[in-house]
């Protein structure tokens, strides 16, 4: 199965962009953050999850038992649990599961990645660059397999203070990436992962473009303003935006105003006056109109649908991205 596959240009502009883990559905949760067993989803697709990419997620994959055959940007890789796999936004990637697979896959939409990349040290490699990281049994492979089923277990049965518990459990399961990481680092004497592909460079004003709507969404800046802080023109903004991402750089724009308005619908009590106005909307009549074009709901109709299954945590438990 070992390959050597290289695409060439055209056929990377074809890969498609799936916004969650076999699917080009919009983002389906108002949390930072998707958890799922492996065979849940890919059951469904006769266990192989063709080539595609994310424009702004990251995927962490624990596989506890079974095999894969992991395709990253054009190479393929024969591997088996207990294993972890990160997959960063841009990255074509695709699955090939055995069908005994036993394991999760944690999807981290953009503002929770960056958080974590963010921090000080050696966190940000590990989210930022592909790789595969083979685990020997022993107390870091319990320790990991632990925190995944402690993720999977909040993610699936939300309580008082559970986004809190949500962020410490991945806050500690990236810092045992970064050590499994920085081992494989020292024993090598080198800072490149034989699960590492070569880096895609063309997406690099689409990664600008988004850390620029993260820091800046909340004010909704023109196109034309992102596009003059990048140094390009709108027009080539946009068409940057289409191939990467398969979507227009004002639909990006609008799905992360979209994910934070979810958020604040969900978690807190604001009314949707004020969630309009701290959006950067001129009156909740137009965000309710742009937020019923997006979903299919109004703000009112969308809180009552969550306000049964999701529980409005303590003051100060919010995973970053809430506001």
């Amino acid at each position: 199965m070992m390959g050597k596959t290289v695409r060439t240009a055209p056929e990377m502009d074809r890969v498609p962009v799936f916004k969650l883990y076999g699917e080009t559905r919009q983002w389906p949760t108002p949390d930072l953050l998707h958890c799922e067993s492996i065979a849940a989803r890919s059951r469904l697709h006769d266990w192989h999850i063709r080539t595609h990419r994310h424009a702004d997620l990251v995927h962490v994959l624990y596989i506890q038992t079974g095999q894969v055959a992991l395709e990253l940007e054009g190479l393929e890789h024969d591997l088996k649990g207990p294993l972890l796999i990160v997959i960063p936004a841009m990255t074509i990637h695709g699955f090939r599961f055995s069908e005994d697979i036993d394991g999760h896959i944690i999807t981290l939409a953009r503002p929770l990645a960056e958080h974590l990349a963010n921090w000080p040290g050696a966190a940000a490699p590990v989210l930022t660059r592909p790789g595969f990281y083979p685990l020997q049994a022993g107390k870091a492979a319990r320790r990991i397999q632990h925190l995944v089923d402690e993720i999977a277990e909040e993610y699936r049965d939300p309580g008082i203070g559970r986004d809190m518990a949500l962020h410490g459990l991945i806050q500690a399961l990236v810092s045992q990436l970064m050590r499994r990481r920085e081992r494989d680092v020292s024993r090598k004497g080198t800072s490149s992962h034989r699960g590492e592909p070569r880096s895609e460079r063309s997406g690099e004003h689409v990664r600008q473009f988004q850390t620029l709507i993260e820091n800046h969404f909340l004010g909704q800046p023109t196109i034309e303003w992102f596009a003059d802080s990048l140094g390009i023109t709108a027009a080539h903004l946009n068409a940057l935006c289409r191939r990467e991402t398969g979507a227009s750089a004002l639909q990006l724009l609008h799905e992360r105003v979209l994910l934070e308005a979810k958020r604040n619908l969900t978690y807190t009590n604001l009314t949707i006056s004020q969630v309009s106005d701290m959006l950067g909307f001129s009156e909740p009549a137009y965000f309710t109109r742009f937020f019923k074009r997006l979903t299919g709901f109004t703000p009112k109709a969308f809180r009552i649908r969550h306000s049964g299954s999701m529980t409005i945590p303590e003051s100060g438990g919010d995973l970053p991205g809430t506001r």
